[in-house]
């Protein structure tokens, strides 16, 4: 979820990102520290909040990151982004930045949303049609929390304001806690203007607190997904049945059948047919016009182009060469109980139904193995060889007798 957050983040081209953490931060670092291994991206870097005082105290810990930011001379808006709002969409903070960058002098810009179920959020206050102030649901009076047009906690504040305002920002009201919506009230009674920039989607503004308000984030953020590889040329049989998780590539004209779950990590080539029932996971790639199909797992494995693994199978740390065919019931057993291990299968290799290959160990170009056949680990089947039984031996050429 803070991924997709991060992203948001990075769609804007910023001079910095500040991350807040606290609970749990040991493993929110070490999953942002994979941002900053990618070449062109700005620092990713976190802020601790050790006592959670409420959402502008979580701003208030970065003051002197920002300051430093004013001395270096960086222009621009300061844009506020909250953690657990997953399916904002780049083009929305974009249409942000640019209703604050269009105001004289800068103040701040924020995003509202109408919603039928007001669920908690900060209300919108207006006067003769302009954004005057926010008051959060456990501080509004009935007739405030009748109004339905809310505060999605998304802003752009000019650096300045920012920082003059935070320090002047109270805790007295019924959570305790320093609110960043005061801040819209300080900068109007300041004349700073302010602008309310309401979503096209409501969706957008869908905030993680729940379960049922994750459920609800992820099934929209999946619809996303589904839609942009079918606009790419994917064919997808039942979009209700198929599960595709964000960072996976596909090339056009792939067909994917129902109750498929294809994970991050997973690159599939074009011309190929996934599903039914297929489950592929990280690391897993098929070349253009591979086939993996009926209630086949794949795991860091690499099908070649036009191999076919059709039923059953759990492909597991294996690389399967062009031309070959994986039999019904195929396992390749990578793991020994406490490290996993390679197959090779070269390329127009035949694997008979049920055969169990035990890592590591090889098979060679245009090698078969019998059907039930068990390759013993550190087994090298040569090319062309035929092996069968259990324990799979090679298949002697016995010649013909004379009658």
């Amino acid at each position: 979820m803070l991924g997709y957050v991060v992203d948001q983040a990075l769609s804007l081209e910023p001079n910095r990102i500040l991350v807040v953490v606290g609970h749990g931060r040991e493993a929110v670092e070490a999953y942002l520290s994979s941002f900053n291994n990618v070449e062109g991206h700005p620092p990713v870097r976190t802020v601790l909040q050790a006592e959670r005082k409420g959402t502008a105290h979580a701003v208030m810990m970065c003051e002197s990151e920002l300051a430093a930011a004013q001395a270096d001379g960086v222009e621009g808006p300061v844009v506020i982004l909250s953690g657990d709002m997953p399916l904002l969409r780049p083009a929305t903070l974009q249409q942000l930045v640019a209703t604050f960058e269009a105001q004289t002098p800068a103040g701040a810009s924020l995003l509202t949303a109408h919603l039928d179920n007001a669920r908690g959020f900060g209300r919108i206050l207006r006067q003769s049609g302009g954004v005057i102030g926010i008051v959060e649901e456990k501080d509004a009076t009935p007739e405030q929390r009748q109004l339905r047009e809310v505060n999605v906690g998304v802003y752009a504040f000019a650096l300045d304001a920012l920082l003059q305002g935070l320090p002047t920002l109270k805790s007295d009201n019924a959570q305790n806690e320093y609110y960043l919506p005061d801040m819209i009230a300080w900068l109007v009674n300041g004349q700073r203007p302010v602008q309310g920039l309401e979503v096209e989607d409501p969706d957008e503004a869908i905030g993680v607190n729940t379960l049922k308000h994750l459920s609800e984030a992820r099934a929209e953020m999946q619809l996303r997904i589904l839609e942009e590889h079918m606009v790419r040329g994917v064919h997808i049989e039942d979009p209700a049945t198929t599960y595709i998780d964000h960072g996976v590539e596909i090339g056009a004209r792939t067909k994917v059948f129902p109750c498929t779950v294809i994970r991050a990590g997973v690159s599939i080539g074009s011309d190929c047919e996934v599903g039914p029932f297929t489950h592929l996971r990280v690391g897993t790639r098929l070349d253009d016009h591979a086939e993996v199909g009926n209630f086949t797992e794949c795991k860091k494995s690499h099908v070649g182009s036009h191999t076919k693994a059709k039923h059953l199978s759990y492909l597991g740390d294996v690389t399967i060469g062009a031309h070959a065919n994986i039999g019904a019931g195929t396992i390749v057993a990578n793991y020994d109980g406490t490290h996993k291990h390679p197959t090779h299968i070269g390329d127009h290799a035949f694997i008979g139904s049920g055969s169990i290959l035990i890592a590591p160990c090889e098979i060679g170009p245009g090698a078969l193995t019998g059907a039930g056949a068990v390759v013993r680990r550190g087994s090298e089947v040569g090319a062309n060889e035929a092996w069968v039984g259990v324990p799979a031996r090679p298949l002697e050429n016995k010649p013909k007798t004379q009658d």
